[in-house]
């Protein structure tokens, strides 16, 4: 009698390292734990770990999520230098990681700064790497890492056609590039069939400043620092202060990522908490996806720099005013008034949204369905970790002999 042989599952390793990533994965996520030919294995490093940029552990858990391993590696400072530091920190410990888990794929996401850290520990090691949204254009250190990332991968998840145009123009075997949608358009998506704001955010999250009546409308603020513009940090944060507290609009702000110049940002909203009259603004530090997403569609329009703006909001149909270069490049939709770092701009583009009507839904980043997309694809995808393997079945053109260098015509000198 013959037994059964139980099938092995891949084991895909995801690593988390900031708060934005959570809700660019999540529903790839729930589509990878519940593939029967796949095992999930969650990382979490970095500003993922911090509540200053938004801890996600709390919020995988109450999503049901297991993390198999939590990696210290984020440097205090929020310089250039402590950038630098934070990746090498980073590449020794998921190393380690990587060794101790055995994954058959390591997940890298997007763009980060300290992402690079689990591409080249992964690729060191000889396990496939796949990236999810490459090929991308943007401002920012964003754009080296995102390019880096996707040239160390092995197989590539795009968002839109034109993402993976570019992909394929950097050498990438276009056999191994895969338009999937952004997995966090998915969300999105469920939230569309809800979109009430269905909760009171200063219960829910807390935060702090005062609580300003926003039944009758109300701003939501994101706001980055650019790490290419990093002595420009402060300036920049305080021309969108000046509109907002002169607009006197209820405003919800929230924190900004652990990059180079975030300190300054946060610095300067402390100033101005102190020093002039934001009674109407409140600040968080971290939503959940789905509240935040129901948050920013029942807003007047989203204020800042935050990839948000242009991937899920232009799929909610929100309005967004997009400030400076950081989005620079990015695919878009018809949502977005681009405008510089500049009080009386920022005003203006308020008045814009308040008198026009809201843009139609995009679906440039996706229909919502790429969490799925995403996980059959890491369960049938031909595994590899050498991009030669590209070539393996053609039969390679060389030339007829060994190039033979010429010797040297010029006479030797004689010496004294």
């Amino acid at each position: 009698m013959k037994t059964s042989v139980p099938m092995t599952k891949r084991k895909i390793c995801v690593v988390i390292t900031a708060r934005p990533s959570y809700s660019r994965i999540k529903t790839t996520l729930q589509a990878i734990k519940k593939h029967s030919k796949l095992e999930l294995q969650i990382v979490l490093a970095g500003p993922a770990l911090l509540n200053k940029y938004g801890n996600v552990d709390d919020i995988l858990h109450d999503d049901g999520f297991e993390v198999k391993e939590r990696v210290y590696t984020m440097l205090d400072g929020e310089n250039l230098t402590s950038m630098a530091k934070t990746v090498g920190v980073g590449l020794v410990e998921l190393s380690n990681v990587f060794f101790k888990l055995q994954p058959d794929m390591v997940v890298v996401i997007a763009d980060r700064f300290e992402t690079i850290s689990v591409s080249i520990a992964a690729s060191y090691q000889n396990i496939p790497l796949v990236h999810i949204q490459g090929g991308e254009i943007t401002g920012s250190i964003d754009e080296k890492v995102r390019h880096a990332n996707t040239k160390f991968a092995d197989i590539h998840l795009v968002c839109n056609t034109r993402a993976m145009e570019t992909v394929i123009k950097l050498g990438e075997d276009p056999g191994y590039v895969f338009n999937t949608g952004c997995p966090s358009i998915d969300l999105a998506r469920n939230v569309l069939k809800t979109p009430d704001l269905n909760f009171d955010p200063y219960k829910k999250y807390g935060g702090f400043g005062s609580k300003p009546n926003y039944l009758n409308g109300y701003l939501v603020v994101m706001q980055h620092s650019v790490t290419t513009e990093f002595g420009e940090a402060k300036f920049q944060v305080e021309e969108t202060l000046q509109a907002i507290k002169d607009i006197k609009m209820p405003t919800f702000w929230f924190s900004p990522n652990a990059d180079a110049g975030s300190d300054a940002v946060s610095q300067s909203i402390s100033y101005y908490r102190s020093h002039s009259d934001l009674s109407h603004v409140h600040f968080f530090d971290n939503m959940i996806p789905d509240d935040f997403l129901r948050l920013v569609y029942n807003s007047i329009c989203l204020i800042g720099n935050s990839s948000m703006g242009i991937r899920e909001c232009s799929y909610l149909g929100v309005p967004v005013i997009n400030i400076g270069s950081r989005q620079s490049g990015r695919e878009r939709g018809c949502n977005l008034v681009d405008v510089d770092h500049d009080k009386q701009e920022i005003i203006n583009a308020v008045r814009f949204w308040q008198s026009n009507e809201r843009p139609k839904q995009s679906f440039v980043y996706g229909k919502g369905d790429a969490g799925k997309k995403m996980a059959d694809i890491l369960a049938t995808v031909k595994l590899r970790y050498s991009k030669i393997l590209q070539f393996q079945d053609e039969k390679p053109v060389y030339n007829s002999g060994p190039v033979r260098l010429k010797r040297s015509t010029r006479k030797k000198h004689k010496t004294a």
